[in-house]
């Protein structure tokens, strides 16, 4: 009976969840992080939030039984795909099953920025009501949302943004063909020109040496002092020291995170003492609704690969050797 192996630990209701769509003639064994190392040399696959595994330990399990790492996110940047590469294990993420979860959670940072809800919750707490009356609060309504990086969750958030009344501009390596940009109703402009014309922009790319501080201080120079800058990606697409001294210095308005570079950060962390930024703790992706897709989408792609077909969503980094 072929083996899964899935880490971290779930809690009981996840563990639920994931019993519902195990395909039949599957065994299922849930693992600590820490156990991971010793548990994958029993494994025909590997699922989960899958954090650094040794590449001595890869290449053994590649050589025992492992046939697929499954990652339930759609971050992989955590991951040692050089160690995958020499052990030639395929990597895949997850085709899109948090994407809904997370375009809401961008467009959620975006209005809380624009409209300084955190710094308005603290004003009422404090009995100050009504004493930020004439702070400048934004919509998102005839503005521009700039979208960098239109994969899954890029798509997600222009669909849910389509009646909003905001024009929708968006950079990628790869163009969308002309179609689907009408589909969507976006329009194609390169980086720095999605940062000088956006009131709100959203990444959307992953982690690796290209993007890494995709946004510094030369990009934030470009923004607007009335945009908004949201992070629902990973901490390293943005220098976050740069991002502090801008928003200190109120060369834009504010900033959205739900990623940092450290995580968890330090307590003197330079983004923790401004106001005009709201933080949440990589908490975007892993809605309840999404757990049934994450576990059928992994689920699944465990399977073609058992029946002998090649796997889906294969990190591009490894996707010669599917």
């Amino acid at each position: 009976m072929p083996t899964i192996v899935y880490a971290p630990v779930m809690e009981n209701d996840v563990r639920a969840i994931a019993d519902r769509f195990l395909p039949a003639g599957f065994n299922l064994v849930n693992v600590s992080a820490a156990q991971v190392p010793d548990a994958v040399n029993e494994a025909d696959f590997l699922c989960g939030f899958i954090g650094p595994i040794d590449t001595e330990v890869l290449v053994a399990a590649a050589h025992n039984r492992l046939k697929l790492v499954q990652l339930m996110s759609v971050g992989y940047d955590r991951f040692n795909i050089v160690g995958a590469r020499q052990a030639r294990i395929p990597v895949a993420v997850n085709g899109g099953a948090n994407a809904i979860a997370v375009a809401e959670h961008a467009i959620m940072l975006m209005l809380a920025t624009l409209k300084h809800v955190h710094f308005l919750d603290a004003a009422v707490r404090r009995g100050e009501w009504r004493a930020s009356a004439s702070l400048r609060v934004y919509e998102l309504y005839d503005s521009t949302v700039g979208i960098v990086g239109m994969g899954r969750i890029g798509h997600e958030v222009a669909k849910r943004l389509a009646n909003w009344g905001a024009r929708i501009v968006y950079y990628d390596p790869i163009r969308l063909s002309s179609e689907r940009e009408r589909e969507l109703g976006v329009s194609y402009l390169d980086l720095d020109a999605v940062l000088r014309a956006a009131d709100a922009v959203t990444i959307h790319v992953p982690l690796n040496e290209k993007t890494r501080h995709l946004i510094d201080a030369e990009s934030l120079s470009l923004m607007k002092p009335t945009a908004v800058l949201v992070n629902t990606a990973r901490g390293g697409l943005v220098d976050e020291q740069a991002l502090a001294d801008a928003l200190r210095e109120k060369r834009i308005l504010g900033a959205g995170l739900d990623v940092l570079s450290a995580e968890p950060p330090p307590p003197d962390h330079p983004l923790f003492g401004l106001d005009n930024v709201v933080l949440t703790p990589h908490t975007a992706g892993p809605t309840w609704q999404s757990f049934p897709r994450r576990f059928a989408n992994c689920f699944a792609n465990i399977e073609r690969v058992a029946r002998g077909e090649k796997p889906q969503w294969v990190i591009e980094e490894l996707a010669d050797l599917v």
